[in-house]
């Protein structure tokens, strides 16, 4: 296996040390309620207004401030939170934020709740409910729509935490960082229908030391997805399902296009997936790569593909590019835990590796005669959870 430049303990020790570092709850002076500001909570009123001044009277203030959504129901259209401000914010939910009734409100800005720039910053608690039934039937029919917006987004943010937020019903991808830097994400719920269209959970790309715990996602396409330029990114406790599973990729768009490395899948749970693990690229010349990808610790149940690797990835299959197969570096670790119960063995029902576009090798069955690797070994405490000790550990390797 290729030598990281960054060792799995020392990831995790730099990424729970992020944690402590940036969470610092913000002073109870300087707090910001929507509702002085004229926001109503009856679900109808144009809002969009009043949180964009609590907004900037927050961002504004010298000292740590605090936008406050109380109790009720608050209608929202799409809207920008710009930054930099001028100290650390918290915006504190306990109330429900609601997307317009037509979808067509939106038009083809992309957004819903947009936070661009914004440093210091902690979003807790409350509901955003994007209310897409209707954008999903106009998909669906096949007519002309509007390309969706996604319902929350970090653009280039630094030192963010998310904390006991639920999104709901988003008419593509619930929550996206793109660009961001030290992200804390955790006890969130994404939920969408199992059959809403391309209504991603967690989207992260062109980002560095994230973590994402302790979270449900059931949703349409993949629980969470991971596009080119993320790096040191730690998944665990997540509960998945409906959905499509874990996502690195798609991957190899351009040539000219950034790496994924030092990601790590541990403690999770897969129930009723299309997949469970997933790496996909396209067949065409790239200088983008994947390395140092660990996948532990899993549970799946009823899931239809456990692991795919799939280097021919053109979902239209219309046009497809078949010139080169992108390659990925042998440095795959694909680590999966069977639990001490006795029925541990149907915690995977298809424990398969397909290896979809490798010359020659186009499928690789790890069962019924696979047999567990040695368990690794770390020079450090091992990451794994203490809590499962005695439980048999196996490693397969892509190489």
């Amino acid at each position: 296996m290729t030598k990281s430049n960054i060792t799995l303990p020392l990831f995790f020790t730099l990424l729970f040390t992020l944690l402590t570092f940036i969470d610092v709850s913000t002073g109870a002076a300087n707090v910001f309620n929507v509702v002085s500001f004229g926001a109503k909570p009856d679900g109808v009123t144009d809002s969009t207004g009043a949180f964009l001044k609590a907004w900037q009277a927050a961002c504004g203030s010298v000292a740590a401030a605090t936008v406050m959504v109380p109790i009720g129901t608050f209608m929202v259209k799409g809207i920008t939170f710009g930054g930099p401000c001028k100290s650390r914010l918290k915006f504190q939910l306990a109330g429900t934020v609601v997307a317009p009734p037509d979808y067509r409100a939106f038009g083809n800005s992309g957004y819903w709740i947009l936070f661009n720039k914004v440093s210091k910053i902690s979003l807790i608690g409350g509901t955003f409910d994007a209310r897409a039934n209707g954008f999903w039937a106009c998909r669906k029919s096949g007519q002309s729509c509007p390309p969706g917006v996604r319902s929350i987004t970090f653009n280039s943010g630094k030192d963010v935490i998310i904390s006991g937020v639920k999104s709901m019903n988003s008419q593509v991808t619930h929550m996206t960082l793109n660009g961001c830097t030290n992200v804390a994400v955790r006890n969130v719920k994404l939920v969408a229908p199992g059959n809403s269209p391309n209504t991603d959970g967690f989207h992260v790309q062109f980002s560095t030391g994230v973590t994402f715990t302790g979270s449900t996602v059931q949703t349409g396409d993949d629980c969470v997805a991971i596009g080119a330029g993320t790096r040191n990114f730690l998944i665990s406790k997540l509960a998945c399902g409906p959905g499509h599973g874990v996502s690195i990729g798609s991957l190899a768009k351009e040539l000219n296009e950034d790496g994924v490395e030092n990601v790590t899948l541990s403690s999770s749970v897969f129930t009723g997936t299309q997949n469970g693990v997933r790496i996909k690229s396209w067949a065409r010349p790239s200088n983008g790569f994947v390395k140092n990808v660990f996948f532990q610790n899993l549970i799946m149940k009823n899931v239809q593909n456990p692991i795919i690797i799939d280097q021919n990835y053109c979902p239209s299959h219309k046009g497809c590019p078949t010139e080169v197969f992108f390659f990925f570096p042998p440095s795959f670790n694909f680590i999966k835990r069977y639990g001490p119960s006795p029925m541990a063995e149907a915690h995977i029902q298809r424990p398969t590796l397909l290896l979809i576009g490798q010359p020659n090798k186009t499928h690789q069955t790890l069962s019924p005669n696979w047999q567990p690797r040695p368990k690794p070994t770390y020079s450090n405490p091992s990451p794994t959870d203490s809590g499962n000790a005695g439980v048999e550990e196996a490693e397969a390797r892509h190489v």
